[in-house]
């Protein structure tokens, strides 16, 4: 498939995960890793912190772009899950990310990516968010433990990976699957159209 990319992208991530859902759009893009501060104000709401988060990820690595780099636009991002207004990050070990899916199981919560996108020359940002609802079946307390001690969920928002083992204790979804995962893509692609890169 053709693009009418003409300009470089960087991914500001060490997300794995993100760096494969980019990879589906077919443009050839740089991985930069960025080391942001992520502490948060207490009274920031869930849409805040993605949206706060995802910026200063792309902002760190525009400070530090190289003059050859500065055609580039860079891409930030940032998943939480909210349960009952609770905000759940990445657990720290295996018992908190047991404690995060008794929260989460048998019943429905939200999933929230922010986006930013900065221009490398000007320095001009848009910063988006898209949120969806993930519903997981209820589960026992072998289940809970079992999964967790499998290591899948630590690095993940909420403790459970959609797009892994964690498929089988989820029900279903309302809103962008690719969301869930890390990196809505539809609202990437609309966002990089505005920065003059065609994904199509």
């Amino acid at each position: 498939m053709e693009t009418t990319s003409v300009r470089s992208i960087i991914l500001a991530s060490t997300s794995p995960r993100r760096a494969e859902l980019l990879s589906s759009l077919q443009i050839p893009f740089e991985i930069v890793p960025s080391h942001a501060d992520e502490t948060i104000l207490d009274h920031w709401t869930p849409e805040e912190i993605v949206t706060e988060l995802a910026k200063r990820k792309a902002e760190v690595v525009y400070e530090t772009l190289e003059l050859s780099k500065r055609d580039a636009v860079i891409i930030g991002s940032d998943t939480i899950v909210v349960r009952n207004g609770l905000i759940l990050g990445k657990p720290k070990d295996v018992e908190e990310a047991a404690s995060m899916l008794r929260m989460l199981q048998g019943s429905s919560h939200t999933v929230l990516t922010g986006v930013a996108c900065i221009d490398g020359l000007t320095g001009s940002a848009q910063v988006e968010y898209r949120s969806t609802t993930v519903t997981m079946k209820a589960l026992a307390e072998d289940e809970i433990l079992s999964y967790a001690r499998t290591g899948e969920g630590l690095d993940k928002a909420g403790a459970y990976a959609i797009q892994g083992l964690g498929a089988v204790i989820v029900t279903g979804i309302e809103g962008c699957y690719f969301n869930v995962v890390g990196l809505p893509l539809s609202l990437l692609s609309d966002m990089l159209a505005n920065f003059g890169i065609g994904v199509l």
